[in-house]
């Protein structure tokens, strides 16, 4: 049995589960942080463990799980995520058999949901009951900071890649992403939010008729340095992950985008990825440390 946001895993248990894999780091995180990593007996190479004594056995990647030796734990649940997890690893832990739970949250409210879900189906209610109302009060205060305020405009390129014609383009997201969500709740005005993916890719930057999407993804545009500098970022940030940023590919953006206000005030970060990309209790770094960074341009433009 699979779902996506609105699933409720707890109605197919009577108790909590006991053999659980988590295929998801901020799932994993989360679970830790919640109080119920008791269950865990497997967990992907890029997952948290908890404190040491627990036997928790490592089943590969994100994309490309061990589907064998997940198998083999004999789990009574599987933690997934639509985005992070493959489709293919996913349909082959379905048809043998094993209860899925694939998440997918879009937006802040939607991760907080999935983790009340998990209070819930964990029997941990106790223990995150007060971490997560104090994340919803603070996720308030961010909102109510906001209030009278103009949000930055900022653009945030997770992935770089060369075309033979077109020369170095940018991926980035769009409002349908979680990634979109935390920036707009911390301050940030993302300078995408309305650019749909095109395919193929030379649609996409803009040397061709773009062809019909399908079930595509059009979350993630690639976009140019031209497009970039119409829409005047004031705010570059760079999470380091998934795309290593090293200094080579630093100074590459500040000299394509040097005429734009984030390079000329100097407002290019790079920031901890996790802030964007970790749904979950990773919220809470997020809410606590982006906003600071996001702020506008004081009177005068200086930093």
């Amino acid at each position: 049995m699979s779902g996506g946001n609105g699933f409720n895993p707890h109605l197919m248990f009577r108790g909590a589960p006991e053999r659980v894999i988590s295929l998801v780091p901020s799932v994993t995180e989360s679970l830790i942080e919640l109080g119920a990593s008791g269950s865990l007996v497997g967990v992907t190479n890029y997952c948290p463990m908890p404190e040491a004594g627990q036997e928790i056995i490592r089943v590969g990647g994100t994309r490309n799980p061990d589907v064998d030796r997940i198998l083999g734990l004999k789990p009574d649940l599987v933690i997934a995520n639509q985005e992070e997890n493959s489709r293919e690893a996913v349909a082959a832990m379905e048809e043998a058999g094993l209860n899925i739970w694939l998440t997918f949250p879009q937006t802040v409210e939607q991760a907080l949901d999935i983790l009340w879900a998990m209070a819930r189906l964990f029997h941990v209610e106790a223990v995150a009951a007060p971490k997560l109302l104090w994340l919803e009060r603070s996720l308030e205060w961010a909102g109510r900071a906001l209030e009278n305020s103009v949000s930055s405009r900022v653009f945030v390129p997770i992935w770089r890649g060369e075309h033979p014609r077109a020369g170095q383009w940018w991926m980035t997201f769009n409002k349908n992403t979680y990634c979109h969500s935390v920036l707009e709740v911390c301050g940030g005005a993302n300078i995408f939010a309305g650019r749909l993916r095109r395919y193929p890719l030379d649609a996409d930057l803009g040397l061709t008729e773009a062809e019909a999407h399908g079930d595509r993804d059009l979350r993630y545009p690639r976009v140019l340095p031209d497009e970039i500098r119409k829409l005047a970022p004031e705010i570059i940030l760079l999470p380091d992950e998934p795309f290593p940023w090293d200094p080579d590919s630093v100074e590459e953006i500040k000299e394509l985008l040097r005429d734009t206000p984030a390079i000329e005030h100097n407002r290019i970060h790079i920031i901890d990825g996790r802030w964007i990309t970790w749904h979950g209790i990773h919220l809470a770094k997020a809410l606590a440390e982006l906003p600071a960074v996001l702020q506008p341009l004081p009177a005068g433009g200086d930093t």
